[in-house]
């Protein structure tokens, strides 16, 4: 019989401690986070894709809602009218494809792209435009291209780097 999954709050920006705190103690515990890449190249940028929040799976009953209230770092279940609220494992498995896909997706795209390398734009409202790649920015999933505009002038942009693509 699967167990449950729950909704575990965190205290602010505390998400990763807690997630340790949970390993630590022995319970299944689902954390969804964005994999992004610093500017210092020795440190891991993550951010968490439900900022305050985590999934973790136990037998309430048996364990006792008490124990993750009480948890450092911890604000405790989410609950309705004093009944923790329950997660579908349909759910908790979606969420987990989705955020494997985006992080999948954002290590793939525009990581062979080097300064100076013409793109085209294919999404927002410069689709279709030819660029000139500038630069990751330290939040992995944007960039910054120079778009050439009435011929004399570029002009720096920021956007998704989801939107370009290298120019075949």
């Amino acid at each position: 019989m699967d167990l449950p999954w729950y909704v575990f709050h965190s205290k602010p920006h505390k998400e990763m401690t807690l997630w340790r705190e949970v390993i630590a103690r022995g319970f299944e515990c689902f954390y969804p986070r964005l994999q992004g890449s610093a500017v210092n190249p020795h440190r891991r940028n993550v951010r968490p894709y439900f900022p305050g929040y985590l999934f973790i799976q136990a037998d309430i009953e048996q364990v006792g809602a008490s124990t993750f209230q009480w948890m450092p770092f911890s604000s405790g279940l989410l609950s309705f009218d004093g009944v923790p609220a329950t997660v579908p494992n349909h759910l908790i498995q979606a969420i987990r494809r989705h955020v494997d896909q985006i992080n999948a997706d954002c290590n793939r795209q525009g990581s062979d792209l080097k300064p100076g390398e013409t793109v085209i734009i294919h999404g927002g409202p410069f689709e279709g435009y030819e660029a000139i790649f500038d630069a990751r920015l330290p939040d992995r999933d944007r960039v910054r291209v120079l778009l050439k505009l009435l011929q004399v002038r570029q002009v720096s942009l920021e956007m998704p780097a989801t939107q370009i693509q290298k120019k075949r």
